[in-house]
């Protein structure tokens, strides 16, 4: 359990989800206005959003094409409210929200989350942050005084008092409003009121904490304007502990892993600039190699192999890297790190693999990335004349592990589903 917090500052001493007025689309068909996550749109994924309806929520959350134009979204936030495109709950709730389809069964809930810095250890990240993402998602909320699309939160709910709530609401109750995405996800949301239903909420999520699964720059973003927040409030009347304030909350959807385990997909890597043959070779002086004759059944015999492996490709065979120079894996291995970050496939490649091995940085110049995809992360490497690098996704356990331990995962380490679809309810701070 998380320890308590100073009383005087307006920080949770434990989770906590508090209900708000949530602003919805008021629209025919509410698939033709939601959207992914606003950094998994490309340029022309977001004309083809615009293109199925112009009130796509990708308007306010990439506005002018992602050209930054954050005025342009606060106004065309204010006209879609005022013309009644968007509308505002009457009664402040947290919302109970589903996404169920092909193999896909997921439900969490949906509500202002107290915010904590990670010292805290009650929202842990686990991932870095960029300056620039950072300051993009800043400058769009505070211009807009609005947090857009909610952030994606795990937490070990062990099918508690919260989860059997969510599962009672999903069950039996006729939900708010629906919609069916282009890939056959339904997405639901209710929507709960009831004080006494909200504090038994809050009393099974107190004493938990939760691990950011997606949102990393949106939550140091929240974080941000928390800060600035209190800044003010300090110029305003110095001395004085300031009020909590909306700016003490971040929208955030929350999910009980154990009951709703989530989809984790490994994100591969591709070396434009190192062939296969050489690869291989190099490989060879501190690995196992074992060749197949398919990518199919190179990734059959990654997934059963034991960690540290991968298997690299450039088209036609498959070859297994298993069973690395233990000493000269330790040797390459930071002192200052924990055994279970040693032990990340993602963490032997950025620090034993590329740089030792191959002689790279893990970095944007030198390695590309391709999320869930093996045969497109082929493609790109038989392309490119250079080589695939496949990997087995990381175990939620190993990554909540590194978090507890206040380290992150190298980058691009994880990617966590089914993500939240962005434009269901968004959050105003002023009718918080």
């Amino acid at each position: 359990m998380p320890s308590m917090a100073n009383p005087e500052l307006p920080v949770p001493g434990g989770l906590v989800l508090r209900p708000f007025r949530g602003v919805r689309f008021a629209v025919g068909d509410l698939a033709e206005v939601i959207s992914p996550p606003y950094d998994l749109i490309t340029e022309v994924g977001a004309r083809d959003l615009l293109d199925t309806h112009p009130n796509n929520v990708v308007r306010l959350i990439l506005p002018g094409g992602d050209r930054h134009r954050y005025a342009e979204a606060r106004e065309t936030l204010r006209t879609w409210l005022s013309s009644g495109v968007l509308v505002a709950d009457e009664s402040p709730a947290v919302y109970v929200y589903e996404q169920i389809g092909p193999g896909i069964l997921q439900r969490g809930l949906i509500g202002d989350v107290g915010l904590a810095g990670p010292e805290e250890q009650i929202i842990l990240p686990h991932e870095d942050v960029m300056p620039g993402p950072v300051a993009d998602r800043l400058a769009l909320m505070r211009t807009t005084e609005a947090n857009l699309e909610p952030i994606f939160l795990l937490y070990d709910g062990d099918g508690g008092a919260a989860t059997r709530l969510v599962d009672e609401i999903a069950t039996s109750r006729a939900p708010l409003t629906e919609a069916t995405t282009d890939d056959m996800v339904r997405h639901r949301l209710w929507a709960i009121t009831a004080p006494d239903e909200i504090a038994l909420l809050n009393e099974d999520l107190h004493p938990r904490r939760a691990l950011i699964a997606d949102g990393h720059h949106r939550y140091a973003t929240y974080l941000a304007l928390q800060r600035e927040h209190h800044a003010a409030a300090e110029a305003a009347a110095p001395g004085r502990p300031p009020k909590p304030g909306a700016r003490d909350f971040g929208l955030a959807l929350l999910v009980d892993s154990t009951a709703y385990p989530p989809d984790i997909k490994a994100i591969h890597r591709v070396i434009p600039g190192l062939p296969l043959d050489e690869a291989l070779a190099r490989a060879g002086e501190a690995w196992r190699i074992r060749e197949y004759g398919s990518l199919r059944e190179g990734l059959a015999a990654l997934a059963a192999a034991a960690e540290p492996a991968y298997l690299l490709s450039a088209g036609g065979a498959a070859h297994l890297l298993t069973d690395p120079g233990r000493e000269r894996l330790e040797r390459a291995m930071p002192d200052a790190r924990s055994a279970r970050w040693k032990a990340l496939n993602t963490s032997v490649l950025a620090e034993f693999l590329l740089p030792e091995i191959w002689g790279m940085p893990d970095d944007e110049r030198s390695v590309r990335v391709v999320h869930h995809d093996a045969e497109a992360a082929v493609r790109l490497a038989r392309e490119s004349g250079g080589t695939a690098v496949l990997m087995n996704p990381l175990e939620v356990d190993d990554v909540l592990a590194v978090a507890s331990h206040r380290e992150r995962v190298p980058r691009k380490s994880t990617s966590f589903g089914p993500k939240p679809r962005t434009g269901l309810v968004l959050r105003m701070f002023d009718l918080d």
